[in-house]
């Protein structure tokens, strides 16, 4: 395949995740990835608790697949004279150190224009690199705590929960990336380049989205629901089955209709209580009751057979049967690359698809591993 960011080379100071995340889709997308790592390495090489050798782990490589690896102290005369030189061969310079660092180390556009006046500059940071808090550390799980997305998940009588992965990392990553690659474009046609930011603050506060809007336009304080049920729409939530959990989403009347159907129980359509999505939801806890008996009457399976291809409708998996599942396989969510401690390196694909084809992927290189032929030419 053809990848479409081939010939684009990205520099990438970054260690753990936002960084890291959004560079990988870089590199699986086609671009040069060189992640500058200090002689020690990027610290999350070293979190166990599956280890591939001294300076490599499965955690690692989760969030560093298909890079470039080399080691550089850029505070030094010489490890800046590299660093320099690489970047008058880059497009871009990725960091996601705190806020006032890249100036100091000298990776904003302002220091690196005079070298490579196209050069686009993506700094990811906690809180931003302006305001009161431009020096704090900040990680996913906080954003998630300050933003209020632990309140508005879990059980309403249990505390407030976070979600299961890091998803703010994610996110910020691919936030960031999609400024950098705007501002790519942009310096292809007019030849100067920019810094461009995100913080994983400002994301976060992001994803707080329609709720959001209706507390900062009506006052209106969403609350923690049971069985992870819409706020607004019903029944969009999780119903228990003979032997485990299904999410039901009837989003639109029609699904409704279809559900009600389906399951035999058109005595549900006429009654006075459930006439539309939205009052549904208002007599939320009478539309559960009416509908648990019924649920629990079936296996998850059998329940999926009669839904499935008439509403929105999937079944409550554990993590390990969701890795499992014969969907999951067959649609390629899980591959494998080669990596030299493993043989065989089982990873998540890439979700991107180009002409139908999902991209190749490869293990992120060894701590140094390209020094010699990335930085011997600098010489």
């Amino acid at each position: 395949m053809n990848k479409p960011l081939e010939g684009i080379r990205v520099l990438t100071l970054e260690q753990f995740g936002a960084g890291p995340y959004g560079t990988m889709f870089l590199a699986e997308l086609g671009a040069e990835v060189i992640k500058i790592e200090p002689p020690d390495g990027d610290p999350s090489r070293q979190v166990g608790p599956h280890k591939l050798g001294s300076a490599d782990s499965e955690y690692f490589q989760a969030w560093n697949l298909g890079k470039k690896s080399v080691t550089l102290d850029i505070k030094s005369p010489e490890g800046r004279r590299q660093f320099e030189a690489l970047v008058r061969t880059a497009d871009c310079l990725v960091n996601n150190l705190r806020g006032t660092q890249p100036a100091r180390l000298g990776l904003d556009y302002a220091s690196l224009a005079p070298l490579k006046p196209s050069i686009v500059c993506l700094h990811i940071s906690a809180y931003g690199r302006s305001g009161e808090r431009k020096d704090w550390p900040g990680y996913d799980f906080l954003m998630q705590a300050e933003a209020g997305l632990m309140e508005l998940t879990g059980e309403p009588d249990g505390p407030p929960a976070r979600v299961g992965v890091s998803l703010i990392d994610s996110m910020s990553g691919l936030t960031g990336i999609v400024g950098l690659l705007s501002c790519l474009l942009r310096a292809r046609t007019t030849g100067k380049g920019c810094d461009v930011d995100t913080c994983l603050y400002d994301v976060a506060m992001h994803q707080l989205t329609y709720p959001g809007v209706w507390y900062l336009n009506e006052g209106d304080v969403s609350p923690r629901l049971p069985r992870s049920a819409h706020l607004s729409l019903a029944p969009v939530q999780t119903f228990p089955t003979r032997d485990g959990w299904i999410f039901i989403m009837c989003m639109t009347q029609k699904f409704w209709l279809a559900l009600c159907e389906a399951i035999g129980r058109p005595d549900l359509v006429d009654d006075p209580r459930f006439p539309d999505p939205n009052t549904r939801a208002q007599n939320r806890a009478a539309l559960t009751d009416a509908l648990d008996p019924t649920f629990r009457t079936h296996t998850t399976d059998e329940w999926l057979a009669k839904l499935t291809g008439r509403l929105p409708a999937a079944p409550v998996y554990r993590f390990d049967q969701a890795l499992d599942s014969e969907f999951a396989r067959t649609s390629g969510m899980v591959s494998s690359v080669p990596h030299p401690r493993k043989g065989k390196l089982h990873v998540l694909a890439n979700p991107i698809r180009v002409d139908g084809e999902r991209l190749e992927q490869r293990a992120c290189a060894a701590l140094g591993t390209d020094n010699k032929s990335l930085l011997g030419r600098l010489s």
